[in-house]
């Protein structure tokens, strides 16, 4: 019993590991291609969101990008060494 416990960790460890390390393109291919299967709601909602493109907003953890975002500009000052 142990040894079977051991074996679903390890492999639910190495699916969880493959998930994050994958790039995010073959992240969303691979999530559309599982959403066709019967899933539970759960890992369907979860797949759903994986499904979907980035918004672009920098992070991935929100799920909209901000309404608008004003760029400031600055000048930069280069102030070079004096010579030694």
């Amino acid at each position: 019993m142990q040894a079977l416990i051991v074996s679903l960790l390890v492999i639910g460890c190495a699916v969880y590991a493959a998930w994050t390390l994958m790039p995010a393109a073959a992240r969303r291919a691979l999530a559309s291609k599982l959403l066709k299967w019967p899933l539970p709601a759960f890992a369907a909602t979860r797949l759903r969101r994986a499904a979907t493109a980035s918004s672009g907003c920098g992070c991935d953890g929100c799920d909209h990008a901000p309404a608008k975002v004003q760029a400031k500009t600055q000048v930069v000052t280069f102030h070079p060494r004096p010579p030694r």
